[in-house]
């Protein structure tokens, strides 16, 4: 399953951790029975449905996760809700206009949530590709969506995360990149998004690099590499780390406790930072974090 999006098409993302990300660490419950050292589905039945689901974000405080599904050749985003003894049967996420794709969810410690949409940007907007869009918390209540011009673009504009300091991480087509899909950063500075840098030549090639997931200190990176020669299948997750010059280290597979003959992408991790999330064509994975830093990743501290 090749995840790419293109305009008017869609074919079928822990060193130190900042202090400042203030993420609550106690009072999620999860699903029994809970990952350790091998990759489970994650609310089969729930999440894990006969379509293609994709995409794993929680709530700060745990109790409503989001996701995504391939729906009559559109994306749309759902949520499901737990009532201290069960998951509820996930729905369309309204906040967003469901007559337009909406996908790839990512919400920060103070619960606004970044997300992709086909939505036009305004009136005058004719050109159909992805954008970067965020929605706010208010109270029980969000905001209107918002479109981040900063970090837009006339090309596709995918898989969002963002560092506890609000650096956001994405993936596009856009032009003057290394290949067919970049990662690229846009750094944000007195409050406002600055011009969005490709990460360059450690982490892009000629090929598709998609779906970063940096992590709240900016150390690790997770992406989805496609077709590389190492790769296990068709699409990988591969980590890097970063360097003291704030480059990243040339990216390394992750091996076979998470990648598969399949399609692996859209890395994310817990909001209490207990476990990994994935996606690997057509499910939604986990596995303990501790598990996957030090065991895959090499980190024993």
């Amino acid at each position: 399953m090749k995840r790419y999006y293109y305009i008017g098409v869609l074919l079928i993302s822990l060193v130190i951790f900042s202090c400042s990300d203030n993420r609550n660490d106690n009072s999620i419950i999860y699903p029994e029975p809970k990952p350790d050292t091998v990759a489970l589905k994650f609310l089969p039945g729930i999440v894990n449905s006969d379509t293609l689901d994709f995409n794993a974000a929680f709530s700060p405080d745990g109790k409503s996760f989001y996701f995504s599904r391939s729906h009559n050749r559109k994306y749309l985003m759902l949520e499901t809700v737990f009532d201290g003894n069960n998951w509820s049967s996930p729905k369309p996420f309204l906040p967003v206009d469901t007559a337009f794709s909406n996908a790839d969810p990512f919400i920060t410690a103070d619960g606004s949530m970044y997300f992709i949409s086909e939505m036009p940007r305004n009136e005058s907007d004719t050109v159909k590709d992805f954008d970067i869009w965020v929605i706010r918390k208010q109270g029980s209540k969000w905001s209107k969506p918002e479109n981040i011009a900063a970090v837009n673009s006339d090309s596709i504009e995918y898989y969002v995360s963002v560092a506890a300091n609000g650096n956001l991480y994405f993936s596009s087509n856009r032009s003057g990149g290394f290949g067919e899909h970049d990662i690229y950063v846009s750094k944000k500075v007195n409050g406002q998004y600055t011009r969005p840098v490709n990460l360059g030549p450690t982490i892009n090639s000629a090929g598709t690099e998609q779906d970063p997931l940096i992590f709240p200190d900016e150390s690790i990176l997770i992406s989805t590499i496609v077709n590389r020669t190492d790769g296990y299948g068709e699409a990988d997750l591969y980590y890097s780390f970063k360097n003291s010059d704030s480059t990243f280290t040339k990216a390394k597979n992750m091996g076979s406790k998470i990648n598969t003959p399949s399609f692996d992408y859209c890395p994310n991790y817990s909001p209490d930072l207990k476990y990994f999330f994935f996606s690997s064509d057509p499910e939604v994975k986990w596995i303990d974090l501790n598990y996957m830093k030090s065991k895959i990743l090499g980190i024993n501290r």
